[in-house]
């Protein structure tokens, strides 16, 4: 019989398993993190971002905040931030924009954009632990903003609530755009991750880390008439992870629950995507083994064993009712594209057997179909929750 006791794999946490991932900026950073941990990874960037040397925008509210000085200037990221100062520098009035935000009170997010403020010469006048805008907001109602000029640093996201509250609160807030979204040059990776979501079978996880991207991927959804599908899918069998609260906002709109970090990183998010996809395979003991079967490949009592695409079909559609006969008229609707050949099924079968290297765990019963081989004792147990 197999072995109940946690085993030590030498494949990573994620093996077996396919993410997807929407990101613009840093998506070679957590692609990396997920292949290490043994994922396949989908790249789609849903958005492009404007070069800020060519952002007229960023211009026009570097030339205005030089020209008339606030009183106070909120900073949000640390790329965004650096991003500022060096667009400026290229436009010939970096060191215009510096002596005029010397005179102004600055405030920071969080640590890292300390960091980016300190090493342009400036300083912060304070910055919350909890690295929250909602804290930043309210530390300024409290102080009072009427009368005050405030420039924000905004960073591609939705700051829900925060620029409408300084303004009812009496303020005139300048934007400052730091960085700018569009939609991807090349469609094609975002429909082909939109198509591989409807699927539900080939994409495992979504990832986000913007606000923008989740929004971006939505609307092409839309655009294709497939939005109700996509939500359908990140609402039951495809895992939609966010970075943060905020960038989760366009989804949770839309109806869809998201799992998020308890800390807005890309480390966290991953560590998360370890836990949450691994709990959420189904785990079965067949033929005295132990089962588990993942995205594109099933643990065999903890071996990692990669599965073609026609034999997880197959294979998912024996698991539905483990220890029951499902009829080859059957297994051949679960096979894409394979028509009305029922010797189909028998071919892929006969791979499936191969490539999971214990036969037993599927038995032929004759002139019927196939079925799990479910260990005696735990028939019971799977019988009732059919």
């Amino acid at each position: 019989m197999y072995d109940e006791r946690e085993q030590s794999p030498e494949h990573g946490p994620l093996a077996g398993f396919t993410v997807g991932v929407t990101a613009a900026r840093r998506a070679d950073e957590l692609g990396a993190l997920l292949e290490r941990r043994g994922a396949a990874v989908l790249h789609a960037p849903a958005l492009r971002i404007v070069p800020l040397s060519d952002d007229s925008e960023l211009l026009a509210a570097t030339k205005e905040i030089i020209g008339r000085v606030p009183d106070i200037a909120v900073a949000t990221t640390a790329i965004g931030f650096r991003g500022w100062v060096e667009a400026a520098d290229g436009w010939g009035l970096g060191e215009d924009l510096l002596e005029r935000l010397r005179g102004v009170r600055i405030l920071a997010r969080g640590p890292k954009v300390k960091g980016a403020i300190r090493a342009a010469g400036l300083t912060e006048e304070w910055s919350p632990a909890s690295e929250s805008m909602a804290e930043v907001l309210d530390r300024l109602l409290e102080e009072g903003v009427d009368g005050l000029r405030i420039a924000v640093q905004l960073h591609g996201e939705p700051l829900p609530g925060f620029v409408e509250s300084l303004r009812a609160g009496g303020a005139e807030v300048v934007g400052v755009p730091v960085y700018r979204w569009l939609p991807p040059e090349d469609i094609g990776p975002v429909d082909r991750l939109i198509d591989a979501v409807v699927a539900r079978s080939t994409l495992d996880a979504v990832t986000f880390t913007s606000a923008p991207a989740a929004a971006s991927l939505l609307s092409r959804a839309e655009e294709r008439g497939l939005l109700d599908d996509l939500l359908a899918a990140l609402g039951h069998d495809v895992l939609p992870a966010c970075v943060g609260p905020v960038t989760a906002l366009p989804l949770q709109a839309r109806g869809v629950d998201t799992v998020q970090p308890e800390r807005f990183r890309l480390g966290p998010l991953v560590q998360l995507l370890c836990r949450e996809l691994p709990s959420r395979a189904r785990t079965l003991p067949v033929a005295g083994h132990r089962v588990e079967i993942r995205g594109h490949a099933v643990l065999v009592d903890g071996g990692l064993r990669p599965v073609p695409p026609a034999g997880m079909s197959l294979l998912r559609a024996l698991a539905r009712r483990p220890g029951w006969v499902v009829a080859r008229a059957e297994l051949l609707r679960a096979l894409p594209g394979a028509g009305r050949d029922e010797h189909a099924v028998e071919t892929a079968m006969a791979r499936l057997r191969t490539a999971l290297g214990a036969p037993k765990l599927i038995q032929t019963v004759v002139k019927r179909g196939y079925r799990l081989a479910l260990d005696p004792a735990a028939d019971t147990k799977y019988d009732a929750a059919i």
